[in-house]
């Protein structure tokens, strides 16, 4: 299936062959027997990194939006709770660091 999604050509309707799969995959992904990376990896021939920058471009797209609303209102909204948890996480990880304890100056004499 990988092959025949080549194509980075849009078709009328703004998509490419490639961005219509995403989005189909996406909505019917659990039906793939095993973990959704060996899936992506069969399907798309990407690694998952790859496939989920992919995603995400989809996913701003107003072509997108247009093609299935729902879809996307949902995988945006997961994007940005995965965004947030990240952000807290980075900033709880940062004041942990900041409240680290200090070495105490030297204190020899002259």
């Amino acid at each position: 299936m990988a092959a025949s999604l080549e194509s980075d050509q849009p078709a009328p309707h703004g998509l490419t062959p490639r961005e219509i799969a995403v989005l189909d995959f996406e909505r019917e992904w659990t039906r793939h027997v095993g973990a959704k990376e060996e899936a992506i990896r069969e399907v798309f021939g990407l690694s998952a990194a790859r496939y989920y920058q992919v995603l995400n471009t989809v996913i701003d797209s107003p072509h997108a939006v247009r093609r299935d609303p729902m879809l996307i209102k949902r995988l945006q909204r997961a994007r940005d709770a995965r965004v947030q948890t990240r952000a807290a996480r980075t900033l709880t990880s940062s004041r942990q660091v900041d409240r680290a304890p200090r070495p105490l100056p030297d204190e020899t004499t002259d």
